[in-house]
């Protein structure tokens, strides 16, 4: 009796496994779709005519896909084809970012996590304490000393506020502490200077953090919309998002050629991911480094 009883838990613990594994696989089925739908409507719409994209009911497959549309996102309202130079703005602007916060908060963490010194943990809270500023702020004071400067309409003028990122370098930090010390006093022993060594062995092996960071900060100011409209003035400096808000209060814009533009704008991140994105999700877990 004991015996058949042990099965039938064994058996009912089998069941209970089975049925809890394909509820999450519903729910991660029915949240893939919520996620994707979106994307796959504004796929759809960009190659339609505009009567199409607000006809009812929805045809999601276009009938004969309409590939001028994104010639004519490109071209612009004015014929001016104004947005190549918006993307090409853009790019700059991420680029440069991504580049320089991932060099300063992977410095910055990787003093932070294992050098010894006096107030490191108040420096850490310090850094941490600006992210509960919110940019708009500061974004006013900021304006006024990009004026001051003489940064208001120029690519410096949209890079400088957005070189480094305390969210980066807590992002490297949390990562560099689970790090193995004993590689960095084997670089030491070899003669190493501390500078090669964050260099060729620590950069070198925190991809997936590097990958996480450079893909947030790179999508982030592909993204950022009130610095540039605050701080541009002329449309050749412009970046998408600034010109995706004139294109659609076009009262003369087709919905299909909207759509167009939003595609163009996307494809850049979804490229990046998707081109990282072993080593994005590889820094998934990087909060659970340990706490010295």
């Amino acid at each position: 009796m004991e015996a058949k009883g042990l099965r039938l838990s064994s058996g009912g613990g089998i069941i209970g496994q089975r049925l809890s594994g394909s509820i999450a696989a519903a729910i991660l089925v029915a949240a893939c779709c919520v996620a994707v739908v979106p994307f796959a409507f504004m796929l759809g719409a960009s190659l339609m005519p505009g009567s199409d994209v607000t006809s009812i009911p929805y045809r999601w497959i276009p009938e004969k896909p309409l590939w001028s549309n994104f010639l004519n996102a490109m071209r612009g309202s004015d014929g001016d084809w104004i947005y190549l130079r918006n993307i090409f703005n853009s790019f700059v602007v991420a680029t440069t970012v991504s580049i320089s916060s991932v060099f300063l908060a992977s410095f910055t963490g990787y003093g932070l996590a294992k050098f010894k010194f006096r107030g490191r943990g108040i420096v850490f809270m310090g850094i941490m304490a600006t992210m509960m500023i919110p940019f708009e702020a500061v974004m006013i004071p900021l304006y006024l000393t990009a004026v001051k400067l003489g940064l208001q309409d120029t690519y410096a003028g949209l890079i400088m506020p957005f070189l480094t990122s305390a969210f980066g370098v807590f992002l490297m930090r949390q990562y560099l502490l689970g790090f193995p010390d004993e590689l960095l006093d084997a670089a030491r022993i070899d003669g190493c200077s501390e500078l090669r060594i964050y260099r060729s062995v620590v950069f070198k092996n925190a991809g997936p953090a590097v990958a996480t960071l450079a893909i947030l900060a790179f999508r982030g100011q592909w993204d950022n919309l009130l610095w540039p409209l605050l701080i541009t003035q002329s449309e050749e400096l412009k970046t998408i998002p600034s010109y995706i808000v004139r294109y659609t209060a076009d009262l003369t814009a087709d919905e299909g050629t909207m759509m167009a533009v939003a595609v163009i704008a996307a494809l850049p991140v979804f490229c990046l991911f998707f081109t990282m994105s072993k080593y994005f999700l590889q820094g998934a877990g990087v909060y659970s480094g340990s706490k010295s």
